[in-house]
């Protein structure tokens, strides 16, 4: 781990000598141009390259109670991120580069494992104004919220329906198409041939290939700085926005409980996932909602036929409503519903779950510095037991570039 952070300051010491010593071909300017607009950003004097430089950081403390466990305090980072984006030789060529240092970045490292701090290595090629090629590691074209930034969030994580049935990152192919206009219908529709298993697995390459595919529509031309992937409506949209999207994949043979996360399978087995989203943006007020799924014919797998140790797909479906307001004074109360609903082959192994989350929001430079307080409600119904309840209360701050 030292020697990563080491590799990484030389790289950030370096970047304006090694601008410097670029050939001088095309211009007559003999320095590189510095921005400050998208992080830090640093031009080579002949354009023959661009990097841009982002960190960020989100530190929490939560209390949590419930009528199971003892109350306890945990404080934790839960994201650490650097990211470096821009392009190489022609603004067409562009690249994606962000690493994780937080422990849900990193997980528990085994023997045999490997540290998993790469999260995004992928690149981007610009074939014209509609047609976009990505190569590499990075997020699926699955559900909207898997879509937005951790750091563009507006309650301290995700729902959990995002954590049992998103596709999450994966190495492959992409293709886009988009047609986007301000004020009029616009369209994008992605593509995606992708390994199934999950950024840097290693364990078990011999499954098949996932294959996914999402199609977005925006009725009333496209959000203020891409905001159908901001959350809350921080830019006050001063004409209504739409957006509707729906989601396939469909990963054969997959090692994974969950596809691209989640624990190894005993035996593979084929998946399908489904996902409907819509959002709308006016004023301030923000209302999503969004439906996920997993099927699988046969989701239970057995260690040498043993009954009691099981691991299996985690199918079902889960429903979120959502609906925040963001005030002038750069306040935001936001409201969110989750329903979770395993199917019925995996019921006797896991619960239903209800959540109620409130959360304010504090922006002091929108979503890259903030302060947010989150309350929730958890209502967990288990199959042969009933339902018990748990709460938390949560207090994060998150700063960046």
């Amino acid at each position: 781990m030292k020697n990563v952070f080491f590799l990484i300051i030389l790289l950030l010491c370096g970047l304006r000598t090694f601008a410097q010593v670029i050939p001088n071909e095309n211009v007559n300017s003999t320095k590189e141009h510095f921005s400050f607009e998208n992080g830090i950003g640093i031009t080579a004097p002949d354009s023959a390259f661009n990097v841009n430089i982002h960190f960020r950081m989100q530190d929490r403390i939560t209390y949590y109670q419930s009528e199971y466990n003892q109350p306890r305090f945990e404080g934790r980072v839960r994201t650490v991120r650097l990211k470096f984006d821009g392009f190489v030789y022609n603004p067409r060529f562009q690249y994606l580069l962000q690493l994780g240092f937080a422990p849900g970045d990193i997980g528990t490292v085994h023997d045999g494992d490997n540290v998993n701090i790469l999260c995004d290595a992928a690149v981007n090629f610009k074939i014209d104004r509609h047609f976009r090629l990505v190569f590499g590691q990075t997020k699926l074209p699955g559900n909207r919220q898997r879509l937005v930034p951790s750091g563009a969030l507006h309650l301290t994580d995700r729902s959990i329906n995002n954590a049992h049935f998103t596709l999450d990152r994966d190495f492959g192919l992409q293709l886009f198409y988009l047609e986007e206009k301000e004020d009029a219908f616009s369209y994008t529709i992605r593509s995606a041939v992708s390994s199934g298993d999950g950024r840097n697995y290693t364990h078990n390459m011999d499954g098949g290939l996932a294959y996914t595919a999402k199609v977005e529509l925006l009725p009333l031309g496209t959000f203020t700085k891409d905001g159908a992937y901001i959350e809350g409506d921080i830019y006050r949209e001063p004409r209504a926005k739409l957006f509707f999207s729906g989601a396939y994949q469909y990963n054969d043979k997959a090692n994974r409980t969950q596809g691209e996360t989640g624990q190894d399978l005993y035996s593979m087995r084929t998946m399908q996932s489904y996902f409907i989203d819509g959002l709308m943006k006016y004023r301030g007020l923000y209302l999503s909602v969004a439906y996920m799924s997993r099927t699988c014919l046969y989701p239970v797998t057995f260690l040498d036929f043993n009954i009691a140790d099981v691991r299996y797909v985690y199918t079902g479906y889960g429903l979120d409503y959502e609906a925040s307001y963001y005030f002038k004074s750069k306040i935001e109360c936001i409201a969110r519903y989750s329903q979770l609903r395993p199917s019925a082959q995996i019921f006797k192994y896991t619960p239903q779950m209800d959540e109620y989350t409130f959360g304010l929001s504090r922006y002091i430079r929108e979503h890259t510095f903030k302060i947010q307080l989150e309350q929730s409600l958890d209502k967990v119904t288990n199959r042969d037991s009933g339902a018990k309840y748990s709460w938390f209360t949560r207090l994060q701050v998150e700063i960046g570039i």
